[in-house]
């Protein structure tokens, strides 16, 4: 399989599947269902997006995702 297999691939996978998330209809639910659903997809939207933004490789046979977690660094104002 590790020959077959194409982890930038799978990276843009979860990219599309991050954007798809974003961009779900909510469904006619009201009240504490509604919330549910809107915080469900807020995880679903941030896993996905997470390993969308991953760099990988596969080496010998074993996947490698690196997600940084930092945050961006901070713009320097001019001056």
């Amino acid at each position: 399989m590790a020959e077959e297999f194409d982890p930038q691939a799978m990276v843009q996978r979860f990219r599309e599947r991050a954007k798809a998330v974003r961009n779900r209809p909510l469904p006619p639910v009201e009240g504490p269902e509604r919330r549910r659903f809107m915080e469900q997809a807020q995880i679903d939207f941030m896993d996905f997006a997470m390993i969308g933004d991953a760099s990988a490789a596969l080496e010998d046979g074993i996947l490698t995702l690196t997600v940084d977690l930092r945050p961006p660094p901070k713009k320097q104002a001019p001056g």
